[in-house]
């Protein structure tokens, strides 16, 4: 007789469990010193690698660390040191003019307020969520493709993207747990649930979830 696939309010208190269990105070991965420096590490993060962000940053910072040094310098120079990250005409863009803005506006100050976070060049929902809650403490739930895709192979949500799959998150998972649980959903999806290594029936989370599950989880692409 085959095991039963766990419910839903199971599926959460195991994965909850788990996670913490396994990566009980999780780092921040990418490198920064500062609100300023770890919102322009997540913007280059987009379609790139932590680690990749992380080898480009130290000259950057070398350039300019700061919101006021960084509005001196050229589009063409700051293009020059994050070209490797991708995406560098658009990024250097919007990192010379947020800098701008956060001097003109701001006196500089990265704001800890997401609706201000969301207006600034090249700062998307996402973007703005992983600074209130890595840089500020607040919580949020940032949810990239990545946790899009486990949140599916785990049962938590079929939502068609990221928008609805973060309201379902924040409604399962206690507040108090948003901001451990969004790195905890990524080093745990690097480590065993990848996009090519597991379709749903490999990692331990998604055969203990859904030990009777014979197919592949089809995710739907946000």
């Amino acid at each position: 007789m085959s095991e039963k696939n766990l419910l839903k309010a199971e599926r959460v208190a195991y994965i909850l469990t788990e996670l913490q269990s396994r990566y009980p105070e999780p780092p921040i991965p990418l490198d920064h010193k500062d609100p300023y420096t770890l919102l322009v590490a997540v913007l280059l993060s987009a379609q790139c690698t932590d680690e990749r962000v992380n080898q480009v940053t130290p000259a950057l910072w070398q350039l300019a660390d700061n919101p006021f040094d960084m509005a001196k310098q050229s589009v063409e120079d700051i293009k020059a040191i994050i070209r490797p990250c991708g995406l560098s005409p658009q990024k250097s863009k919007a990192i010379k003019k947020l800098s701008e803005i956060l001097v003109a506006d701001y006196d500089g100050v990265v704001p800890e307020d997401m609706d201000a976070l969301e207006t600034l060049p090249g700062v998307g929902h996402k973007t703005a969520g992983v600074v209130m809650s890595q840089a500020f403490g607040v919580p949020a739930f940032p949810v990239d493709t990545h946790i899009h895709r486990l949140a599916q192979r785990w049962g938590l949500t079929s939502g068609k993207n990221v928008a609805q799959t973060e309201k379902d998150l924040k409604r399962l998972f206690a507040k108090q747990y948003w901001n451990d649980l969004h790195l905890q959903f990524i080093y745990y999806g690097r480590e065993f649930c990848t996009a090519r290594g597991c379709d749903g029936t490999v990692c331990p989370m998604c055969t203990t979830c859904y030990p009777n599950r014979k197919k592949p989880k089809v995710v739907k692409k946000p």
